[in-house]
């Protein structure tokens, strides 16, 4: 299973905003099997979910779980149609958010993030 989880620039907390997130860490989970260190990924501004056109490639295409602190509709419906499940949290630990994940245990409930409430007004206009 791969699992990215939305970071700040300092790779060491959850992000609030997945849409907007440049950081990520990437995990290649096996059944069993202590998580691997993850590979960070940088996105590039024209790859961010809330500018990329789907016209070629992106790096977070084939994840099966995506991790953040908040999602706007658009996000959500756009990773859907990759075959990626979005998990929200309110946990900013990344580490903490994976284990629980791979465990089977809930995450613990989001944070309130205003640009979320700004993303509900852009995504009445999304593509996705």
């Amino acid at each position: 299973m791969k699992v990215a989880i939305a970071t700040h620039k300092d790779w060491s907390e959850v992000s609030g905003h997945a849409g907007q997130a440049r950081e990520w860490l990437l995990f290649d989970c096996q059944p069993g099997v202590p998580a691997s260190a993850p590979r960070r990924l940088s996105l590039a501004k024209e790859q961010l979910p809330h500018h990329f056109k789907d016209d070629g490639p992106h790096p977070l295409q084939g994840v099966d779980v995506l991790i953040a602190g908040s999602a706007g509709d658009g996000f959500l419906r756009h990773m859907d149609c990759w075959g990626a499940q979005v998990l929200l949290t309110g946990e900013t630990d990344p580490q903490v958010a994976l284990q629980k994940v791979l465990a089977g245990e809930a995450l613990p409930d989001t944070r309130f993030d205003v640009t979320t409430a700004l993303c509900k007004v852009r995504d009445l206009f999304s593509r996705h």
